[in-house]
């Protein structure tokens, strides 16, 4: 599932090649939403709120998730798509571009003044303009019994965090991610980091959590199960972990550095 740095980008570049421009295009390719049509409308801006992307536009509100396969690309008009045309869920064109969201995980229209409906539970988004590390403190102190691992995945105590991040972040703090969140010391300096890395990754198209964009070194123990620990040498393990047996995701640490 992309991270929110992944999602910040997209959209940027939607805004950057839409915002102020009129639709000329809008296809949206999901039943429920298919007779939507915003053609005539000014965009009037791309903005990303964790992992979430809202396209407003006029009155309205196009809401997407890209879930595990989902990406926004940007075409010009003519130019062939580089995936195909039964995966796109969305087509919004201008004059000068063509923006499709091919497998998004969540698509839907709603009225721009009910978009809190789709995101106002979220925890501060990490790479948002009101980020407000406070907030996240108070809400990733509230469930001490809960495993750090599955308290940095939940979108309402930061939003923005994927299992990228969250297998990272654990070893730079030397926790493994089932540890509870009352055991681990200094959670302002935990979050403070979250942000710290995140932030570094904003406008990277490689993410690399260790400084190193080389191949096999942009992450310590993310996507590494029985490879040496970049720091001790240790065959770095992998589990599950999630809130429930459906909601299990794949963690990954190193039993040396991390306790």
């Amino acid at each position: 599932m992309p991270e929110g740095d992944t999602v910040f980008r997209s959209a940027r570049a939607l805004n950057g090649a839409m915002a102020g421009q009129v639709l000329e295009v809008c296809d949206i390719r999901v039943p429920a939403f298919a007779t939507v049509d915003l053609s005539g409308e000014t965009v009037d801006e791309v903005v990303s709120v964790g992992k979430h992307l809202l396209h407003r536009i006029g009155d309205s509100t196009i809401h997407s998730h890209l879930k595990m396969e989902g990406s926004w690309h940007l075409y010009r008009p003519g130019t062939r798509w580089r995936r195909p045309a039964h995966q796109a869920r969305a087509v919004l064109a201008t004059k000068d571009w063509v923006a499709v969201g091919f497998s998004l995980g969540k698509l839907e229209v709603l009225p721009r003044a009910t978009e809190d409906d789709v995101v106002g539970y979220l925890g501060p988004d990490l790479l948002g303009p009101s980020w407000d590390a406070g907030e996240a403190l108070l809400r990733l102190d509230a469930d001490p019994a809960r495993p750090i691992g599955l308290a940095l995945l939940d979108q309402r105590i930061m939003a923005g965090l994927g299992n990228v991040y969250r297998a990272e972040l654990c070893v730079l703090r030397g926790v493994l991610p089932t540890r509870p969140v009352g055991e681990v010391a200094d959670h302002a300096g935990l979050i403070a980091l979250a942000h710290r890395v995140i932030l570094a990754n904003r406008d990277r198209n490689e993410r690399t959590t260790t400084g190193d964009t080389r191949p096999g070194r942009m992450t310590w123990v993310y996507g590494r199960a029985g490879k040496p620990c970049l720091r001790c040498g240790t065959r770095i393990q992998s589990g599950s972990l999630g809130d429930n047996p459906l909601a299990e995701r794949v963690t990954f640490y190193c039993p040396h550095c991390q306790s």
